[in-house]
């Protein structure tokens, strides 16, 4: 991983909140150190409108982000990952493909908060408990200093 930018696929089952939030947020606040993306399994197809909100709120550009496969990846033509980090409490490593250039696989593993049920502002709580869980993973990533990035990209 010694080059000027990351790149960092971020990955869950719907890829419509979780992965989504954490692509956007790294490319925010990694900007010109990371290039994030974010794919799911089985993809939802559209994002899901509280993710956008909380991204909106807190000035993440979301022109360009989409609900997408994974399989977008697995081609020859998409962008060789230095680290793909499951956001999805229920994906498990094994059941990812084996990606281009062998990048570091981590899991974060956040709650889904589109799956929770309840009133308008218990979702809305889910999804910003969740939201700042993310930021403050991302925010942990971007402070890592090179010496300390270059040693997460090898296999241990």
């Amino acid at each position: 991983m010694s080059q000027s930018s990351y790149k960092i696929l971020f990955l869950c089952t719907g890829n419509s909140a979780r992965s989504i939030m954490a692509e956007a947020l790294l490319n925010k606040l990694g900007a010109g150190r990371f290039r994030a993306y974010s794919a799911g399994r089985e993809p939802r197809g559209e994002l899901h409108p509280r993710a956008l909100q909380f991204l909106q709120q807190n000035h993440c550009a979301i022109d360009g982000l989409y609900s997408k496969s994974w399989d977008e990846f697995l081609d020859p033509q998409a962008p060789v990952m230095d680290m793909v980090i499951l956001v999805c409490e229920n994906l498990l490593t094994s059941s990812c493909p084996v990606w281009p250039g062998h990048p570091r696989i981590v899991r974060w593993g956040f709650p889904d908060p589109v799956l929770k049920i309840g009133t308008d502002e218990e979702i809305s709580k889910a999804f910003l408990d969740v939201f700042q869980q993310i930021r403050q993973r991302v925010e942990l990533l971007v402070s890592l200093p090179q010496i300390e990035l270059e040693h997460l990209g090898q296999e241990s």
